[in-house]
């Protein structure tokens, strides 16, 4: 029966199907011939139920389940002569065509409908399945607009995003998707994100906020600043990541195709055995008896549950974490997220927002009231995320200040005369730098800490720190319940801060002060000590080596570094750090599925061969095990695309 990508040249045989092979399968499932067949099937069984054959016999009976065969066995048998042409023998096609036509040369005339009706059954109900999995991975990819309004010469001209260059300043309407990422130039507005995020609470956004295409504006017409092509754009990046996600196996699935390709011919030359065989040995040996025994165990053997079944919960595994905002780049990754027991965690931007807040502010002398004005009208000029998080916290007071020959000093801080006073505000190296003794005042504070002197002498300091994602409570609580048995941070922030956030988070081990080859070397060492799947959930370029190195890279896609992304096995739309226990509640849902499925499938083949080998099964026994445990595994595959993952 048609499997996961319609499984074209016949799920017992080769995977991959071409756009022809699709159609054939999809001529299968018309919908007039199942029901045609259906209503001279019935019909006939009924004529020779009231009529106990007096006149309903041969030929007039062979014509009657002929015509009703035609419909349903046709195709089947049309798919199984293409497959032989390339070479594929050993297909459920072949199986159904010989054991059919066997049914009929032996007269049982509706057994052989009746066997090819519930396959032409089953196979409508297995394509409309492996159509709603693709539907809802469709769902997140189909998100592209055609078309951008790019303001050029003064005038807006409508274009195809393709041909939109970086720099140049596209309009947004209320209602239409973002086409290209990019940098909000107008005022604050809000965005419907669930494309892309998987979260339906609208996010808000302010002037040089990073957007990304597939949003959806609610608001008024906004500009946005060009930041990347069309082929690079967020939403063309995860339409790639989805697309080769199918291609890249995992070891269970890699299993059953290549176990399929050994059993099909296996139980075809098990059925000729079982057929000549006892004419070797038994003395009473009836041709018609154990050729029907050979028949029904063709029809049971064929193992499309476990070649439609398997494929499709892995696809609707991905499709689910699609829906979750989750990029999982390969059925593989599923596999490995469903073990991870040791989760290694970056800290600025995985689990602190990458913005910097007072903490504390601290001046001698009683000169707070001089001091603000002059380091408000400094820090204002400035761009450093540390000095915007300090122009904000003060605000606006001081900004008449007099400010002659300001300069940044890379690595240290700000010089500036303000009101003709030498101005001094930076790192404890420029105190250093400029013999300036900061008494101790940085020693045993959390955060990054700018300290400030006026004329030579030392006025105080303001303690700076990351602010904690508002997820990162719930992030490490629901990996606890997961059963993760470590959860690390790596940091390249400076020891004290690392130290803050790991102990606010309870965490297991932290380490700072970390450059990014040191990153490296450190998660390799918690790989030689720890006996299991170690996770690494990172965002920024130098985040990259590690997220390589680990054995499910995870990278924070929404502002996260194009490197980190490519790099991943598992890309984060959201940038919640909860997102990590959720992919792997759902890389656990799917093994539990598959295996389900695996144990099911071989369960009942394994019980009705049995009985078909021994006379006890018939062929109608066997169609409904062939069908009804492969639709049965089917529906337990695409319940994952109903869970929640909280």
């Amino acid at each position: 029966m048609a499997g996961y990508e319609q499984c074209g040249q016949g799920c017992c045989g080769s995977s991959q199907p071409s756009g022809e092979n699709k159609a054939e399968s999809n001529n299968l499932t018309d919908h007039w011939k199942p029901v045609f067949s259906f209503i001279l099937l019935a019909s006939g069984l009924a004529l020779e139920y009231l009529f106990q054959a007096s006149w309903f016999v041969d030929p007039l009976r062979f014509f009657w389940y002929a015509v009703a065969y035609v419909p349903v066995g046709f195709p089947v048998l049309e798919q199984a002569v293409k497959s032989i042409r390339r070479g594929d023998v050993f297909t459920e096609f072949f199986l159904m065509g010989i054991a059919t036509i066997g049914a009929f040369l032996i007269g049982e005339y509706p057994e052989g409908v009746g066997v090819m009706l519930f396959y032409s059954v089953g196979e409508a109900f297995q394509h409309n399945a492996v159509q709603r999995a693709q539907k809802n991975i469709e769902a997140v990819l189909d998100v592209r607009p055609d078309t951008s309004h790019v303001m050029r010469e003064g005038k807006v001209t409508t274009v195809h995003p393709e041909s939109v260059r970086i720099g140049e300043t596209i309009q947004v309407k209320p209602g239409e998707r973002v086409p290209l990422d990019g940098y909000l130039l107008s005022g604050r507005t809000s965005f419907d994100t669930s494309a892309l995020t998987g979260e339906s609470k609208p996010g808000y956004y302010g002037p040089k906020d990073k957007v990304l295409a597939g949003m959806i504006n609610l608001h008024q017409v906004i500009e946005i600043e060009v930041s990347s092509s069309w082929e690079n754009s967020s939403i063309s990046r995860i339409l790639e990541l989805v697309k080769n996600a199918s291609s890249r196996k995992a070891k269970t699935e890699k299993f059953i195709r290549t176990f399929a390709r050994y059993y099909t011919p296996a139980v075809v030359a098990s059925a000729v055995l079982l057929v000549t065989v006892p004419a070797l040995v038994a003395s009473n040996y009836i041709f018609s008896e154990w050729l029907y025994r050979g028949l029904v165990f063709l029809v049971i053997s064929c193992p499309c549950a476990l070649m439609i079944s398997i494929p499709l919960g892995y696809f609707g595994g991905i499709g689910a974490a699609s829906r979750n905002g989750i990029l999982i780049k390969g059925s593989n990754f599923l596999d490995a997220l469903k073990a991870v027991n040791m989760v290694v965690l970056d800290k600025t931007g995985t689990l602190t927002k990458g913005t910097f807040t007072v903490q504390d502010m601290h001046f001698y002398g009683g000169n707070e009231e001089k001091l603000l004005p002059m380091l408000s009208a400094i820090e204002s000029k400035s761009n450093h995320p540390i000095a915007k998080a300090i122009a904000s916290h003060i605000g606006t007071n001081g900004t008449h200040a007099s400010i002659e020959n300001q300069s940044e000093i890379p690595g240290f801080g700000i010089k500036a005369t303000v009101d003709g006073q030498a101005v001094l505000i930076g790192s404890k190296k420029l105190m250093q730098r400029e013999n300036i003794s900061t008494n101790g005042s940085s020693l045993g504070e959390n955060g990054s800490t700018v300290h400030m002197s006026v004329d030579g002498r030392y006025e105080g300091y303001i303690t700076i720190s990351d602010e904690m994602k508002e997820d990162s409570v719930n992030a490490v609580g629901r990996l606890r319940k997961l059963g993760v048995s470590q959860i690390v941070m790596l940091s390249g922030d400076k020891e004290s801060e690392a130290q803050r956030i790991g102990e606010m988070l309870k965490l297991d081990q932290v380490y700072g002060e970390l450059l990014p080859e040191q990153k490296a070397h450190k998660l390799e060492e918690l790989k030689r000590n720890h006996p299991g799947v170690v996770a690494y959930a990172g965002d920024g370029i130098n985040d990259s080596p590690v997220l390589a190195l680990s054995d499910v890279g995870i990278a924070m896609g929404a502002m996260g570094s194009d490197a980190a992304i490519e790099t991943a096995d598992v890309v984060i739309q959201t940038d919640h750090p909860s997102k990590i226990a959720t992919a792997i509640g759902i890389g656990r849902a799917t093994r539990n599925i598959v295996w389900q499925n695996i144990w099911l499938a071989l369960g009942v083949k394994v019980l009705f061969l049995s009985l078909g080998a021994l006379g006890i099964a018939t062929l109608w026994e066997a169609v409904f095990a062939d069908v009804g445990v492969t639709l049965l595994a089917i529906l337990n595959s695409v319940r994952i695309q109903k869970m929640t993952f909280l």
